[in-house]
C-alpha cells in the first residue's frame, strides 16, 4: 500500500535499474515525496514508443540497497514498465512520473527515438504529469551532482503547480559544473536532425553486417532551442505534446477538393 499524504512519485527510464542516472533521480526524488520506481532489467535506450505485444512480460521486485521504497524490474520497454506500474504495481494514480536521468542528450529530434521520453509520453497519455530528465554525457560514470539542485527544483515547480493536460516536459542538461550551469532555460524543440549512414562491413564468415552512423546537424539558430540553451550551458526545459496532429495546416488541407 501506498502512503496517500505524501505525492507519489513513479520513477522509471531507459538504461536500466542499476544505471547511475536512476539512482541518482531516485535518491532526489525519495526527499519529495513516496517513491515506487519500474524500471527494465536491462538498457533500453532508443526504443521510442515501442510495447511489448508478441512476447510474455515479467515482474520482479529488485532490491540492491536497504532503502524503504518498493522496486521493481520488467522484461520491456519504458513504455512497458509505466504500464504496468499503473495497472498491476500501484494502488492509486501516481502523482508524477520522472524517467532518467538518461546518460545522453534528448534535445531537439532525439525526443522522437527516446525511451526515455516515450516513458514520460506514457505517462502524459494516461493523464499523469510527467518529466523526462536527461544528461549530454554518455559515460557510465558520469557526474550528475551539478544538475542535482535544478532537477529538485523543477520537480517541486510540477508537485505544485501540476502540468497541462497532454502536455510533458522534456529536460536536458549540458554536461558542466555546478559554477558552468547558468540556470533553467524554457524552450522551444530546435529543429535540428541527424544526417545517417550505415557503416557496411563483412564478419568471418562472409556475411554483410551494418552500423548505424551518422552527424547532428543544427540549422537553427534561434536563441530560444534548446540545442542553443545546452550550447551556453543553460538547462533546457521545452513542454512537448503526444498529439502529433500538425494544427497549422489543417485550414490549407480544408481547401483541398477530396472526393466524396
Amino acid at each position: 500500500m501506498t502512503d496517500k499524504k505524501k505525492p507519489l512519485i513513479l520513477v522509471t527510464n531507459d538504461d536500466g535499474i542499476t544505471a547511475k542516472g536512476i539512482r541518482t533521480l531516485v535518491d532526489i526524488a525519495s526527499s519529495l515525496g513516496e517513491v515506487v520506481v519500474v524500471a527494465p532489467d536491462k538498457p533500453q535506450s532508443a526504443m521510442g514508443h515501442a510495447i511489448t505485444i508478441n512476447d510474455t512480460l515479467y515482474i520482479k521486485e529488485f532490491k540492491m540497497h536497504d532503502y524503504d521504497h518498493k522496486e521493481y524490474t520488467t522484461s520491456g520497454t519504458p513504455v512497458d514498465c509505466v504500464k504496468m506500474a499503473s495497472h498491476e504495481i500501484l494502488d492509486r494514480k501516481p502523482d508524477l512520473c520522472i524517467s532518467g536521468i538518461n546518460h545522453g542528450s534528448n534535445s531537439a529530434i532525439n525526443v522522437i527515438y527516446s525511451g526515455t521520453m516515450s516513458a514520460a509520453m506514457e505517462a502524459g497519455i494516461e493523464g499523469i504529469p510527467a518529466i523526462g530528465f536527461s544528461l549530454c554525457d554518455y559515460a557510465v560514470d558520469a557526474d550528475f551532482e551539478p544538475a542535482r539542485p535544478y532537477i529538485k527544483n523543477i520537480i517541486q515547480q510540477v508537485l505544485k503547480h501540476g502540468m497541462a493536460k497532454g502536455v510533458v516536459f522534456n529536460v536536458n542538461i549540458p554536461k558542466a559544473t555546478n559554477e558552468e550551469i547558468k540556470g533553467i532555460k524554457v524552450c522551444r524543440q530546435a529543429n535540428a536532425y541527424w544526417v545517417e549512414e550505415f557503416d557496411k562491413r563483412t564478419n568471418p564468415y562472409g556475411k554483410d553486417y551494418y552500423w548505424l552512423t551518422g552527424k547532428f546537424v543544427n540549422d537553427d539558430h534561434g536563441e530560444d532551442t534548446d540545442e542553443w540553451a545546452l550550447e551556453n550551458n543553460y538547462i533546457s526545459l521545452v513542454p512537448v505534446q503526444y498529439d502529433l496532429t500538425a494544427h497549422h495546416y489543417l485550414q490549407e488541407l480544408n481547401t483541398w477538393e477530396f472526393e466524396d
